[in-house]
């Protein structure tokens, strides 16, 4: 199976075209007859154009959600669901004008949202947010939100107007548990589509402080050596990479 995303204005489905069908963030692949709305084009699977539209009915509870796909693979349609998944929030959110409040319209030209009355083009949102390992020596710092008994993962939050993505690494851990840092090293990317975000891995080393915890972003926080790591995110998480060094 192979993935490439891409957007072609012309696309349109026919009987046998493949659509990657969404509801409550289960995913399926149908065909056009079974899903609500003008399905949109997301890429090509196999080589032939795959589409994106809501599940007219309810999904089965064999179906996998996206985090399961993501988990589990195959790779190529997890991607694809991904990039679906996005693309079907960002239509569902951006229905009317931001501006001026009149229904939207799919372009017939490029992958954005426009206004019939004022004009405005919204195209699909992307939300940065940073993820972070910082180390201490050999150790990781690692924390647990309220409510999640599940796992241990590093620290993230979202990019603010006005800073880079290095300026957004040190305040997060500064606010979250008081630490200082420096040495921000860029590791990776993951579009998490959670429903927009794409997640920006570094790395960083702890340079002053000991932990305060914001109680209300965090339950516990600790630093763990790499033998004695508490449960953590999956594989397929960039989280994980951070985590383990890959």
């Amino acid at each position: 199976m192979s993935w490439r995303p891409g957007f072609d204005p012309a696309a349109r489905p026919h009987a046998s075209s493949r659509v990657v069908a969404v509801r409550e963030q289960r995913v399926v692949v149908v065909s056009p007859g079974e899903v609500e709305g003008e399905p949109l084009h997301v890429g090509w699977l196999d080589g032939e154009p795959l589409f994106a539209a809501t599940l007219a009915g309810e999904a089965g509870e064999d179906a996998p959600t996206l985090r399961r796909l993501l988990a589990e693979g195959p790779a190529d349609l997890a991607e694809a669901a991904t990039r679906a998944v996005h693309l079907l929030g960002w239509e569902e959110t951006h229905r009317f004008c931001g501006r001026c409040g009149t229904a939207s319209e799919r372009s017939a030209a490029e992958l954005v949202r426009v206004c019939p009355a004022c004009g405005l083009a919204t195209y699909p949102r992307i939300s940065p947010a940073v993820i972070m390992a910082v180390r201490r020596e050999e150790r990781v710092l690692l924390a647990r939100r309220p409510g999640n008994t599940q796992f241990w993962s590093v620290l993230a939050g979202f990019v603010e107007p006005g800073e880079t993505l290095e300026q957004a690494v040190a305040r997060e851990v500064d606010e979250e548990v008081g630490l200082a840092v420096a040495d921000v090293r860029y590791v990776g990317s993951q579009p998490w589509p959670f429903p927009s975000q794409l997640m920006v891995g570094f790395t960083c080393r702890w340079t002053a402080g000991e932990i305060r915890l914001d109680e209300a972003e965090l339950a516990e926080a600790g630093w763990f050596a790499p033998d004695e790591l508490p449960p953590i995110p999956p594989p397929f998480t960039i989280a994980n990479r951070l985590i383990l060094g890959g």
